[in-house]
């Protein structure tokens, strides 16, 4: 019994990170199920006994695809040693993405925020909750600035940390839409300026 469930998961995880790229790059409307069947070389009958439906692949989509996002951004964070290095890791690690291909598409809580907040709660609720728990990191991480004496009293903590994340998450779209690096790069350095001016 236990070896049927264990491969059952092993099936699951292969379809997930087999279709990854596909659904982040594609998105939701686009991918279609013989897209799923082609990437993976399994029927449809064998998506379907693990999944419940496309929309249920989708959302473990996204759930891998933010965790492994996720887990980079929170080994360079562990690593950094200040509060405006640790902050920094946002900007650093996103405008690494632009360059290279991980993850497959970009970021997926931006395409999936854009794509899902007029025709999919589900996947919206996803990304808001992504959108609403990055924001909380910040939040925490500007207050243990604060409280570090690395950053100035009094800040408001969810405007700076809402800033952030509409300043990275729209650098990366206008990047994207104008393939160009440089506006970015340009991005990048206002957000540095904003986490700079927070400094005692």
């Amino acid at each position: 019994m236990e070896n049927k469930l264990s491969k059952a998961d092993r099936t699951r995880q292969f379809i997930i990170e087999t279709t990854a790229g596909i659904f982040n790059m594609k998105g939701y409307a686009g991918t279609s199920m013989s897209d799923i069947t082609e990437a993976t070389g399994l029927t449809k009958g064998s998506i379907y006994g693990n999944f419940g439906n496309k929309e249920d692949v989708a959302l473990a989509v996204f759930d891998h695809n933010y965790s492994k996002v996720s887990q980079v951004i929170q080994q360079r964070i562990q690593q950094a040693t200040t509060y405006h290095d640790k902050l920094m890791v946002y900007a650093q690690v996103y405008d690494q993405f632009t360059r290279g291909s991980f993850p497959v598409g970009g970021c997926p809580v931006l395409n999936t925020a854009i794509e899902a907040d007029d025709t999919n709660s589900l996947l919206k609720d996803r990304a808001a909750k992504a959108v609403l728990k990055w924001k909380k990191t910040i939040q925490d991480l500007i207050q243990g600035g604060v409280a570090a004496g690395e950053f100035k009293e009094g800040l408001d903590h969810t405007q700076i940390a809402l800033s952030i994340i509409a300043l990275i998450e729209g650098a990366i779209m206008i990047a994207k839409v104008t393939n160009s690096q440089s506006n970015m790069d340009k991005i990048m350095q206002t957000v540095e300026l904003l986490i700079n001016q927070m400094k005692a």
